[in-house]
């Protein structure tokens, strides 16, 4: 069965309600990174790829285009919701980071559900972090070797959580069987590394 490659509605509804579960993710997620600022090292950055998962997900199970801004934003909003601070920043972020994953599944076609791309979409969302917070922060003021620390940690995270952590959470989707209704349903393309 060949599927359409537009958006329809219940494409984007899914794509919504993903994003919001990972906005109450993200809400909770923010103490998390929080509590690890005060141990140096930039060792928060190590949890940084949480904040790219939405649009790993939900670009794996839908696999079409605008999926994984669409995801990204609404998760970005749902967190200023959620925590009751409204960021135009966290928009930009969102943004920003939904269109670094559909740029990885889009050299794919978004035919591919392979760990290794979503790994690849986890970097991606993790490297474009970097001239927006050069924009929009400190890192003017921050020494050369406290940068690559600090991003080579966040690019770990994003390979590990967006990437790996997505992947696992696709493919335990999938097993169940919920997602037999949605995403695409051409099953010739293998899962795995």
């Amino acid at each position: 069965m060949e599927r359409k490659r537009g958006l329809t509605l219940t494409d984007v509804l899914i794509t919504v309600v993903i994003g919001l579960v990972f906005a109450v993710i993200y809400s909770i997620w923010g103490a998390v990174y929080t509590v690890l600022q005060p141990l140096g090292l930039h060792l928060n950055e190590l949890v940084y790829g949480m904040w790219f998962i939405a649009a790993v997900v939900a670009v794996l199970i839908l696999r079409k285009p605008g999926v994984a801004i669409l995801a990204e934003f609404a998760a970005g909003a749902g967190e200023t919701i959620v925590t009751l601070q409204f960021d135009a920043f966290l928009m930009v972020y969102a943004l920003l980071q939904g269109l670094a994953v559909e740029i990885v599944f889009a050299f794919t076609k978004y035919e591919s559900t392979r760990m290794m791309t979503a790994v690849w979409a986890g970097i991606a969302a993790a490297l474009i972090t970097l001239p927006l917070d050069w924009f929009y922060g400190y890192l003017a003021e921050v020494a050369a070797w406290n940068i690559i620390l600090m991003f080579t940690l966040r690019i770990i995270s994003g390979a590990l959580i967006a990437g790996v952590l997505a992947h696992l959470i696709y493919q335990a989707l999938r097993e169940t069987g919920v997602l037999k209704f949605v995403g695409s349903r051409n099953m010739k393309h293998h899962e795995g590394l």
